[in-house]
């Protein structure tokens, strides 16, 4: 198989470029589907080659390992398009769609229910798949239903409610199962004034910005929240802001962020986030969770003396 196929498979695909933190291996074998008829059609040719496939959206919440990803790894990222219904609230989204887009979108169809969402550096797949959230909100409070696969019945899609999907706190059962998600459909609030709800979109977006560190590559949030306490709350009030192992470094700006200076590799940043974890837990008892999911074998590192 080359990139020439009718598939687009090719080999070899650094992974960096497919992750926020700029960090990772490369893919044995790599696609990005157009549709989702080509995307079932990837998982067939793996399943049928006896290779373990692999679908990631806008690499926001994945740490690869620098070893890289054996199988075929499918970034859905080009599975975009979203229909919006002003008069009743529905919306049908593609794995694929950005979500700050889609709440933008939403706004100015006076839509409300998705301000919350527009900082977050995901896709429609992503955020359900984490029950993604913040300001106050999260993918559950919207979610009407997903179309999913399996991938060893690639052709065979079905819908799941949102009542089947075990949503809890950044959880949902499409962690604990092998479904990749198609599509997803959100009810928001129709008949809402289209300028009020892109102020607040627009509101939710500077709160963000303005105290996260946005102009460097990382995944969004680390830690879950240990509730009612703050994961980076915790991590600050031990002096670990600015921590760094190689080019991994413990935001100056948000302590629940760790960033790439500029050539982190993902041994160092696992190793950060190991060494945070172990410091919070000797401090406090407390064992911080990751909203981020390790891809690939992971090793420890030499640090010099």
């Amino acid at each position: 198989m080359t990139s020439a196929t009718p598939l687009g498979l090719r080999r070899s695909v650094g992974l960096a470029d497919y992750t926020t933190w700029r960090v990772g291996g490369s893919a044995q074998w790599f696609a990005e589907p157009e549709s989702a008829l080509q995307l079932q059609a990837l998982l067939a040719w793996a399943q049928a080659e006896g290779l373990p496939s692999l679908v990631i959206g806008a690499g926001s919440n994945l740490l690869v390992s620098d070893a890289g990803l054996e199988g075929l790894t499918l970034c859905n990222r080009r599975l975009q398009g979203a229909a919006l219904d002003s008069s009743t609230g529905l919306i049908e989204a593609q794995a694929g769609e950005p979500i700050p887009s889609l709440a933008r979108r939403a706004a100015r169809a006076g839509l409300s229910g998705l301000e919350w969402s527009v900082g977050i550096p995901g896709t429609v797949g992503g955020a359900a798949v984490m029950n993604a959230g913040a300001q106050g909100g999260c993918t559950a409070e919207v979610l009407e239903s997903v179309t999913v696969i399996e991938p060893h019945k690639p052709n065979q899609p079905f819908a799941l409610r949102a009542g089947e999907l075990d949503f809890a706190y950044r959880h949902s059962r499409l962690q604990e199962e092998p479904l990749v998600v198609l599509s997803a459909r959100f009810r928001l609030n129709a008949g809402h004034d289209p300028a009020e709800v892109s102020r607040r979109t627009s509101s939710n977006l500077h709160s963000r910005t303005s105290t996260q560190p946005y102009q460097q590559p990382s995944c969004g949030s680390v830690f879950r929240n240990p509730e009612p306490q703050k994961a980076g709350q915790l991590i600050e009030a031990l002096g670990l802001k600015g921590l760094s192992i190689g080019g991994a470094q413990v935001s100056p700006i948000h302590a629940n962020f760790i960033v790439n200076t500029g050539a982190a590799t993902a041994a160092e940043i696992d190793h950060l986030i190991s060494a945070v974890q172990e410091r919070i837990q000797a401090a406090h008892g407390i064992t911080l969770h990751t909203e981020v999911k390790r891809l690939g074998p992971f090793k420890g590192i030499a640090l010099a003396a």
